[in-house]
């Protein structure tokens, strides 16, 4: 049950019918992995924290640097030089002490990537680059988890939601395919602060729905975010039967 403290804290939330006592209860039993808190991963992990998911797991092998400042709005000044990871334990603790952290501070190979993926509900990927997004994917793809997926360079953002507990659902790699390991960075192509905090926010947003059970995920659909124009497009995804990481000859 919800205590009385956690029925004053979520009291905004559970007024909403969507959510209420029961999807409150859903989210403290909530369990959510965050691989990266950069400029996206700062809000996911604000919001899901201030809403009450009781379990987020922190994953970045980073540490915080003067030119992160400019958008990663979880970490300050007093963190410089500090593990994001350590630099979010200390916000995050001091916004809603009820839930619990569990930090991954080193690169997740393949193996503890797989035992991270396989001990949530849901992951929130906030990484900045595609090695990274396709692992997590691989990973989600093989422990049927859902896999929100974020990303936002320059002045242009994306997010979808790839779900395989979903026949109709594809995965990261139907979408983008092999990609590729030189796509710019942030700190190479620069990005506008407000904007990764838009994206991340919209993540939380998804997490929370897929957690507490409530309205239509973002599956089989890719928002498209145009900052300089404040435009947002939706494109239809579907499923490619011959993807190699999901499709029906590998599942």
């Amino acid at each position: 049950m919800l205590t009385d403290q956690e029925l004053l804290r979520y009291s905004r939330q559970i007024l909403l019918q969507h959510v209420d006592i029961d999807g409150q209860l859903r989210l403290k039993h909530g369990r959510a992995l965050i691989v990266g808190l950069g400029g996206l991963g700062a809000p996911v992990a604000l919001y899901l924290a201030a809403a009450g998911v009781g379990e987020l797991h922190l994953a970045d092998f980073d540490t915080v640097d003067l030119t992160n400042l400019q958008r990663q709005i979880i970490h300050d000044t007093d963190s410089v030089g500090q593990t994001k990871v350590d630099s979010a334990l200390r916000r995050l603790t001091a916004i809603n002490p009820e839930i619990t952290l569990i930090a991954h501070r080193t690169a997740l190979d393949a193996d503890t990537l797989a035992a991270a993926v396989e001990a949530v509900d849901v992951v929130l990927d906030c990484s900045d680059n595609f090695s990274t997004r396709e692992a997590v994917n691989a990973a989600c793809v093989a422990a049927g988890k859902p896999l929100i997926s974020g990303a936002a360079i320059r002045l242009e953002g994306q997010l979808s939601v790839f779900d395989p507990r979903r026949e109709e659902s594809p995965c990261y790699h139907c979408l983008y395919g092999h990609g590729s390991d030189t796509e710019l960075t942030c700190s190479e192509a620069g990005v506008v602060g407000p904007l990764v905090g838009l994206v991340g926010s919209l993540q939380a947003l998804e997490a929370l729905k897929l957690l507490a059970g409530f309205g239509e995920p973002l599956v089989g659909r890719l928002l498209l975010i145009d900052a300089l124009t404040t435009r947002f497009r939706e494109l239809r995804v579907k499923r490619d039967p011959g993807c190699s990481v999901c499709g029906t000859q590998h599942g």
